[in-house]
């Protein structure tokens, strides 16, 4: 037996350390080499997979074998894994991810570059077989120097010479290849040195596994999240609106805003955010979002939309939990929400929030405010009240609603998001876009750990030429004289075509009011993209339409109504009811594009027993 003992150097009295390797001559070089095998494995078990991205986690494979293993790494995949999706043949529709060496100018084919592979060479070799390929002479190599000889004999004259494949493999499923390339070290690669290459690559193998199905999962959810989020909004005059919505880096979340027409011109604004990330919390938001237009369409004040909101979200937490709370089912864990209401006629707005940052408004002089509205708890909490607070909205004046993801952000303090918000939203006279632009430049961290939603709504006022009121008691004797009124307003404003019908549809409203309402009643005609008719009493009764019997007596008012109009509905007030019927007209307003036919043409034939 010898012994071949490496000591570090010593000042003279120190203590002796180091390493004593006793066995057969050369053991301590072999010796060496694993050591540092397993220290390359060890240290790539934390350097490879730090993030859920495909391409990143293929070059940390590369960046841990230059140089300690080769001298030049490629990796190629698929386009499905590069998308998230599994590949079917691998084979095909190969695409280089990776080009990584000890010089940049070594001629591989470049990164984002299609790779066809002859079945002759060693990585198509490599993927169908789905075994590790080595080629320790590249010179003599005929498979792959036929790929492309005249880019093999570039890359022999960086003097690259010896080759090692490796597939990526992964459940079963094989993922693209990894080529590692040796040319300073004049040794051909060896067993071991194949058997190292294939361990990194089994271990970066599963790491763009869960990468790939991480981002699988992420375009699924954000596609999901695009498909609830509005495309567009309804054609409305109350405001002019912009938006915005920017993804977390990490993880799609549950963020959304709405743009919903109401009677009487009015608008409602909404903007929610579904705490949670992934594909419950998009699911999520597309719930609330629907059930938010569902209660908007019962002309709910936007602290009763709260509540509606909140009983929903504590029964489907308790859905979803169910009677187990030691299931492991969180459940939604919670919601906030803002819900507000412009009325354009009275340029005011009625606003309530549940947890929500409050919004930010913007004068028509270019002044900003942050209003101080009551908070309101998160939704899913029960039991606790939401309050409505109204304040002036001046023509001009914009509102500008955001998720927290806007302004909250660990390497920025608070108040110092909401002064960088504050500056950016104040310049009088600018168009919503811009102002979206000028909050994403201004405002929006670089890398956003949280979704954001921006919604910026520019108020309009209803010209009050085009709106007429009249108020009368309950006495049926005045139904004419308010027939007549209604017949000069729509002359003055050219819609003389559009007499007949509205003055039917009013004469029914008035005498259902008398009839089964309670004195004063209120007439008012709205004209913007539509001609709306309300009907004021200070009853709360709620009006039902019904189909009358050939027999009936009465009992077809209401049926008439929803003749003639395109939309009609009841909203309740503080001090009664209204009922509202809208009519289409050709060019509503003086402004074309709104859908329907002329009054003029309206079928009485469809209506039954008159």
């Amino acid at each position: 037996m010898t012994a071949e003992p490496r000591v570090t150097d010593q000042a003279p009295g120190a203590a002796t350390s180091g390493l004593v390797l006793v066995g057969e001559p050369g053991v301590g070089k072999y010796a060496v080499a694993a050591r540092r095998r397993l220290e390359l494995l060890s240290e790539a078990s934390t350097r490879i997979g730090t993030t859920l991205d495909v391409s990143r986690t293929a070059r940390e494979l590369a960046e841990m074998a230059v140089p300690r293993l080769a001298d030049y790494v490629t990796i190629d995949l698929p386009e499905a894994v590069l998308r998230g999706d599994e590949p079917t043949d691998p084979r095909k529709d190969l695409h280089r991810t990776v080009v990584h060496g000890i010089r940049e100018d070594c001629p591989f084919y470049p990164a984002g570059e299609r790779v066809d592979l002859k079945p002759t060479t060693p990585q198509l070799r490599c993927l169908t077989s789905g075994e590790t390929v080595l080629e320790p002479d590249l010179r003599s190599a005929t498979g792959w120097i036929s790929q492309d000889p005249a880019r093999a004999q570039r890359l022999l004259a960086h003097e690259v010479h010896s080759l090692i494949t490796v597939p990526l493999l992964a459940r079963g499923i094989v993922l693209g290849i990894a080529s590692f390339y040796r040319a300073r070290d004049p040794a051909p690669f060896g067993d071991d040195d194949r058997s190292l290459a294939q361990e990194l690559a089994t271990r970066a193998a599963i790491c763009v596994d869960n990468a790939r199905r991480y981002t699988r999962e992420h375009s699924m959810v954000l596609a999901l999240q695009h498909s609830l989020l509005p495309h567009g909004f309804p054609e409305q005059n109350a405001v002019e609106v912009a938006h915005r919505y920017m993804p977390a880096e990490s993880g799609v979340g549950g963020d959304w805003f709405d743009v919903i027409p109401l009677s009487g011109t009015r608008v409602a604004l909404v903007v929610g955010d579904v705490v949670g990330h992934g594909l419950h919390a998009a699911a999520t938001m597309g719930r609330l979002r629907t059930a938010a237009r569902n209660f908007a369409e019962l002309d709910l004040p936007p602290d009763e939309v709260l509540f509606h909101l909140d009983n929903l979200v504590g029964r489907l937490d308790r859905e979803e939990c169910g009677d187990d709370p030691a299931a492991g089912n969180t459940g939604i864990i919670g919601a906030t929400c803002l819900y507000a209401i412009y009325d354009p006629t009275s340029q005011r707005c009625a606003m309530a929030r549940a947890g929500h940052p409050p919004p930010a408004l913007v004068r028509p002089d270019g002044t900003v405010a942050f209003p101080d509205l009551p908070a309101g708890p998160p939704l899913g909490l029960g039991g606790l009240p939401f309050e409505t607070a109204e304040f002036p909205l001046p023509e001009g004046s914009q509102l500008v609603l955001y998720t927290d993801g806007l302004i909250e952000d660990r390497h920025r303090d608070f108040d110092t998001a909401l002064e960088q918000l504050r500056r950016a939203l104040a310049h009088p006279n600018r168009p919503p876009e811009e102002t979206c632009e000028a909050v994403v430049r201004a405002v929006v961290p670089e890398h956003p750990a949280d979704d954001i939603a921006l919604l910026v709504a520019r108020t309009h006022a209803l010209d009050p030429q085009r709106i007429a009121t009249w108020e009368l008691p309950a006495d049926p004797a005045l139904v004419s004289t308010v027939r007549g009124s209604v017949t000069r307003r729509l002359a003055d404003w050219g819609l003389t075509e559009a007499g007949f019908a509205v003055e039917l549809l009013l004469s029914e409203l008035v005498t259902n009011a008398i009839r089964y309402g309670t004195g004063p009643i209120g007439v008012r005609l709205l004209y913007d993209r539509t001609l709306t008719c309300e009907v004021s009493d200070r009853s709360s009764t709620a009006p039902h339409l019904r189909h009358a019997a050939t027999t009936d007596e009465g009992g077809r008012g209401l049926f008439l109504v929803a003749q003639l109009s395109q939309a009609w509905g009841t909203r309740y007030t503080a001090e009664g009811k209204v009922i509202w019927a809208e009519c289409a007209l050709e060019v509503p307003g003086g402004r074309p594009g709104a859908a329907g036919e002329p009054l003029a043409e309206v079928s009485f034939d469809d209506i039954p027993a008159i």
